[in-house]
């Protein structure tokens, strides 16, 4: 399948335009005209598609849900970044490091819904500030660059959501607690005296059965390029409001290609399923403590979705180190590297010993 090439000239003027964020429109920079999303209101009004995960699997998927896409791979930290359009960008928006435009392509899954951002660029750094302000032991100098300084790059990241059905036999034991009193000797000013007290132990019972569940849009990141620990913090997301997938929503943004694998990704997936089996099958089990012996969980009705999700991101470099921030584009959470600046802890640490001082001589007068 050839990819496609998706521009969105102005009509008023022939620049390109860009997709504002929390409206159905494209805008144009330079003029300022606003067109209409072409496929909105259909988007919103149609179903979004889940894919057979066995299915695509064995790379049997249909051509129509495959695309062949522009990748460029950063020579600094390996990210794929994909452009479509006239869109071309002078710097990796990970790490800052400047890369230029690939030609070659790949044969990927199409995204089958779009999470559209809905704050601006304006917002996101505002957001941004906000956050690093509110950290005490940042460098000040830092902070005014990136309060002041180049505009966020808004990207789209890929993830994976999973669907399944689950039916999980385990076996293992109840636990509830029971009361014993016993005699004990303890020293009161010197004499011996001898008191009772309450010992609780547990009784251990045989359990077995069977737990069923129905789980829905599990989500995995789709991407290597950003610590998860950043991506689960942005959580949560209001998936109800994807959207069917439209190239017309990535104008004048980039999007990364997914580089965890489907297979990958229902691993990491089934660990979060696992999980949430593990806590259904103590609950019933009862008692005061479970033990799980064994879990043996069946999965059917498995489906997924390649999804994007909107992402305002920062890169800086700072005294010769690379700083990266992400604001979640649906609702401004941040997420980030926490600075330090050795300046301010010094500077507390002196202060903290100066009051600690001060307390310890007025208590001695």
């Amino acid at each position: 399948m050839a990819e496609q090439e998706h521009r969105w000239p102005c009509e008023s003027c022939g620049a390109d335009l860009r997709y504002s964020p929390g409206d159905l429109s494209l805008k144009c920079d330079h003029c300022g005209h606003v067109q209409a999303l072409p496929d909105a209101l259909p988007a919103r009004q149609s179903a979004l598609e889940e894919l057979d995960l066995n299915r695509a699997l064995q790379d049997d998927l249909p051509p129509a849900d495959m695309e062949d896409v522009r990748i460029t791979p950063c020579p600094s930290c390996g990210s794929q970044v994909e452009f479509k359009g006239a869109e071309h960008a002078t710097e990796c928006p990970f790490c800052a490091t400047p890369v230029a435009i690939g030609t070659g392509t790949q044969r990927l899954i199409k995204p089958q819904a779009v999470l559209p951002f809905a704050l601006t660029e304006r917002q996101g750094r505002e957001a941004m500030g906000q956050w690093l302000g509110s950290l005490w032991f940042a460098p000040n100098g830092l902070v005014e660059y990136a309060r002041k300084g180049r505009t966020l790059s808004g990207l789209y990241v890929p993830y994976w959501t999973y669907d399944a059905a689950t039916r999980s036999r385990y076996s293992g034991a109840r636990g509830e607690y029971y009361y014993e009193t016993r005699t004990v000797t303890v020293q009161v000013n010197g004499k011996n005296e001898r008191r009772q007290e309450q010992v609780r132990k547990t009784r251990w019972h045989s359990a077995a059965g069977w737990v069923s569940r129905r789980f829905d849009d599990v989500l995995v990141l789709a991407s290597g390029s950003l610590p998860r620990r950043y991506t689960d913090a942005l959580a949560p997301w209001d998936l109800g409001a994807l959207v069917p997938y439209s190239p017309d929503y990535l104008a004048g943004f980039t999007s990364e290609g997914y580089t965890v694998s489907l297979t990958d990704g229902q691993t990491i997936a089934r660990e979060v399923m696992a999980a949430q089996i593990a806590q259904d099958v103590r609950h019933d089990i009862g008692g005061d403590e479970q033990r799980i012996d064994r879990i043996n969980t069946d999965f059917s009705a498995e489906t997924f979705k390649h999804i994007l999700l909107p992402i305002w991101m920062a890169a800086y470099k700072y005294n010769g180190k690379s700083y990266r921030f992400v604001v979640n584009g649906q609702t401004g959470k941040v997420q980030g590297e926490r600075p330090w600046s050795a300046w301010k802890i010094a500077f507390a640490v002196i202060a903290a010993a100066i009051v600690i001082g001060g307390i310890a001589y007025l208590s001695q007068m």
